[in-house]
């Protein structure tokens, strides 16, 4: 790849090998709605500046990998309406054409693995949607090729949960449970799979990561963060919507990489913002962990 741009003040914290954690730039574009996305991307690079780590929002500007955004480029990919979404086989035609664009989990953790970044946050992870096992997002075969630790929810419910731990057992990649022995479906603490490893500790997981580089490996590492209980989304109130929302879906013939956006919307009305709400405070835990790691890293 045409080698990234970074920002200054990210340049200098690697240099100087103090804690980085990479944020994606989907979740500012296409996650929340805007206004509240500017608001939500400031929060999350502050949450990050609060515990001492330098945060790095990547995403393609003008159609340059960029890692760490200034004022200006943040406000273009929470702003613009024709910023696209990059994903790993997107990068190419989208940087020969010169287009701005956030970027999935898939390219938000090459791009930072090329910067050198090995901590990175988000929201929930794509997987193998729903009665289609051949429609699965590229998220889990970037992950199989990325040496990157991810902080993440587990995947969405809206997801086939078992169908993705197979694919991510498939590809390679290691899934860590932390302080926790089951995975979690991002809305909801436990999805009901049990999961082989679990972690109490930051210095656990780093432990984990320095020991996967003795071995050469070079797929990622996910860290499985649940909700605290009294921050998940009621589970009863969360079943029903998920009901509705696939036969809704179904209804209305939608497929491809369109069913996960229409869900997400359907969840947010039906639930009156609720999801919205519990979707930032897993953004903003998932962050303060990767800050947890990343800082024993860099020590």
């Amino acid at each position: 790849m045409t080698a990234v741009v970074l920002s200054d003040r990210v340049a200098e914290a690697l240099a100087a090998h103090r804690p980085v954690v990479a944020l994606e730039s989907t979740i500012i574009s296409h996650g929340f709605p805007r206004p509240r996305n500017r608001t939500v991307a400031r929060l999350f690079e502050q949450t990050l500046l609060d515990a001492g780590v330098t945060p790095a929002t990547i995403a393609l500007i003008d159609g340059v990998p960029t890692v760490g955004l200034d004022d200006a480029a943040l406000g273009r990919i929470a702003d613009d309406e024709q910023v696209v979404k990059v994903s790993t086989r997107d990068l190419a035609p989208a940087m020969a054409t010169g287009r701005t664009g956030g970027t999935t989990v898939a390219a938000t953790s090459m791009i930072a693995a090329q910067a050198g970044i090995r901590v990175f946050a988000t929201g929930g992870l794509g997987g193998v949607h729903r009665g289609a096992d051949y429609d699965e997002s590229a998220d889990l075969i970037g992950l199989s090729r990325t040496p990157i630790t991810v902080v993440s929810a587990g995947v969405k419910s809206i997801l086939d949960i078992g169908a993705t731990l197979e694919r991510l057992e498939t590809y390679d990649v290691t899934v860590l449970g932390y302080r926790t022995d089951r995975f979690p479906s991002f809305w909801l603490r436990d999805s009901g799979f049990p999961l082989d490893w679990r972690v109490d500790s930051a210095a656990e997981v780093v432990a984990v990561m320095r020991t996967a580089d003795r071995l050469g490996r070079t797929s990622a590492i996910v860290v499985a963060n649940p909700l605290p209980p009294e921050q998940e989304l009621d589970a009863a109130l969360h079943d029903r919507v998920l009901a509705e929302s696939l036969a809704a879906a179904e209804t209305a013939g939608v497929r491809g990489k369109d069913v996960t956006p229409f869900l997400l919307d359907y969840f947010q009305t039906a639930t009156g913002g609720a999801s919205l709400e519990v979707n930032i405070d897993i953004a903003r835990n998932n962050i303060l962990l990767a800050a947890d790691i990343a800082t024993a890293w860099a020590a």
